[in-house]
Parts: C-alpha cells; sequence; structure tokens
C-alpha cells in the first residue's frame, strides 16, 4: 500500500477511535482485513459532520462553503481525479474495491448540507428524509464489507439499524443539539406531549427534564425500539465473520436507551453511556454467540398514534 494511502487509513482509524468509541469496539470483532474500510467510512461521515459540527465560531455561509469544497474534491476523486486530503484517498479505494453504491455518499452529503440550514422537523416524515442520508445509507454503505448472502433482502434492515442508532444519537444528545440550535425530535410529538421548544431550552440550561419532557423520551424511545426490531432479523443474514461486529454495535447503541431508562428518562442530568465494564461484557458475549443466532429483541409497548 502506498505510503498516502496507508496514512489516509490510519488517519480514519484515529478519527474512529477517538470519537466512535462504542462502534470502534465492535469493529475490532471484524476480520482484520475489514476493519480499515469501516475506518473510512466512519472517517468520511465524521469529517463531514465535523465541518458543519465543529466550526461553530464560523458563520454558515463559511460552512457552507467547506462542505461544498470538500465535496466536490470527493466528487472529483471519484471520477478518477487524484485528491490531495489527509482521509480522501482511503475513503476513494475502499468505495472501489467494494464497489459501493455512490448514490449513498451523495445523500449522505446532502443530509450534511440540511445541518446548516435546518433546526427543526415538523413531523416524523421529515426527519426520516433527514435520517435518510444522514443514517439509513450508512447502513447500506457497510453491505458490501459485512457480505451478506443476499444483499437485497438484508438492505432493509441495514436501513433500520441506521436509522436505529441515529435516533440513539438524537435522544442521547438533545442538549448538545441545543446548544447547536437544533431540535431534531418532531414538533409534532413536543405539542403531543405539551412541550415547547423554550421548554426544552429551559431544562437543558436547569439541568434536568421536566415530566412532559421524560414522556416525550419515552414515546421516542419506543419509536427507536421498533427500528431496532425491524434491523434485528439482518443480523444473521451477514458473513457468519460479520456477525459478532453488528451484534455487538446494536446490543450496545440499544443499551444507551437502556441507561436513559435508568436515569428516569431525564437525558439533562447526564450523558447516556454504557459503562466500560458492561461494553467489554457485552463484545465478548457477542463474540462467542454462534453465527446464525437470532437477536431476541423485546416486545415495545403501543405508542399512541
Amino acid at each position: 500500500m502506498e505510503p498516502e494511502l496507508a496514512a489516509a487509513y490510519e488517519r480514519c482509524r484515529q478519527l474512529h477511535r477517538h470519537h466512535g468509541r462504542t462502534y470502534y469496539l465492535a469493529t475490532r470483532l471484524l476480520p482484520a482485513a475489514k476493519r480499515p474500510h469501516v475506518h473510512a467510512l466512519y472517517g468520511f461521515t465524521r469529517y463531514a459532520d465535523e465541518i458543519v459540527d465543529s466550526t461553530d465560531d464560523l458563520p454558515p455561509a463559511e460552512r457552507a462553503a467547506r462542505l461544498r469544497e470538500w465535496s466536490d474534491r470527493f466528487v472529483a476523486g471519484l471520477h478518477g481525479a487524484r485528491v490531495d486530503d489527509p482521509l480522501l484517498p482511503a475513503v476513494l479505494h475502499t468505495i472501489e474495491r467494494y464497489d459501493m453504491d455512490r448514490a449513498d455518499f451523495a445523500s449522505f452529503l446532502r443530509s450534511m448540507a440540511m445541518d446548516l440550514e435546518v433546526t427543526e422537523y415538523a413531523d416524523y416524515d421529515d426527519l426520516l428524509d433527514y435520517m435518510e442520508g444522514s443514517a439509513a445509507v450508512i447502513g447500506t454503505m457497510m453491505l458490501p464489507i459485512l457480505e451478506p448472502e443476499n444483499a437485497a433482502a438484508a438492505r432493509e434492515p441495514a436501513r433500520q439499524l441506521g436509522l436505529a442508532f441515529q435516533l440513539t444519537n438524537f435522544l442521547r444528545d438533545i442538549g448538545e443539539d441545543l446548544q447547536r440550535g437544533r431540535i431534531y425530535l418532531p414538533q409534532r410529538d413536543l405539542r403531543t406531549f405539551g412541550v415547547s421548544p423554550a421548554e426544552l431550552y429551559q431544562a437543558a440550561a436547569r439541568g434536568t427534564a421536566t415530566t412532559a419532557i421524560r414522556e416525550l423520551v419515552r414515546y421516542e424511545i419506543v419509536r427507536a425500539r421498533e427500528h431496532y426490531a425491524a434491523a434485528a432479523p439482518g443480523v444473521t443474514m451477514l458473513a457468519p465473520t460479520s456477525q459478532a461486529c453488528i451484534r455487538t454495535a446494536f446490543h450496545l447503541y440499544g443499551g444507551i436507551l437502556d441507561e436513559i431508562e435508568r436515569a428516569d428518562l431525564d437525558v439533562f442530568a447526564r450523558r447516556a453511556t454504557v459503562p466500560t465494564r458492561r461494553r467489554l461484557q457485552v463484545a465478548a458475549r457477542c463474540l462467542l454467540t454462534p453465527a446464525g443466532t437470532p437477536i431476541a429483541t423485546p416486545r415495545a409497548p403501543e405508542r399512541a398514534s
């Protein structure tokens, strides 16, 4: 491997290790030859996210220009141009290696651009439009690396797992998103539970959620678990060597919802994380679980419509 390409893969791995501890741990259960390609996909999504979120001191127009410039560089690389970038060579190499669907990457970049313009979503359908690019396509990007026996059958569960992970992150990070002026929970849901955006900001400032906010969070947790339930059958569709990784990620991200519940649904009191010891226990258990073992998901209570 050329030094430039090796350095790009290493840069992606470092980003993954630093920012995606849960997913990074799960990735270590993949065969060594597959891990760099997962790191590359993570690096791509993380770097775009950093352009959008880690430059808050810059006006939105300048952040949008930086995202467009980086996106144009990426597209040029897809068309064969030599790209001077610390991580894109690894991303482009991975896309070519697995003949990945370029439309997934375009959809992802579209959602990243939305984050610079859209601060709230009217209803869940509107949020799903955003999440299609920010989350569902990440599930389908991964499929060629995970090598399902029937890629067409595995596609929808992969989408659902991406949605489940994203909604879990939204619930965990409500306070952080408010600091960026964003509310990902649908406005219709806020109204259903009698929660105004101002009340969310006030609760975040106090560091404690009201009863109404807790009920709203409970509602969204049920919705997230519906996505997990829809994703569960896809794990056993993957190559046997890929199942422990995704099984681990499935349980660890779902464990964040458990931690929110253990905190009495107060997402402002502390950031919900799965303790390190439990993460290692889950990874070990999943590594020892025979391939093909179905994931048992608890039956979620009915959601009010």
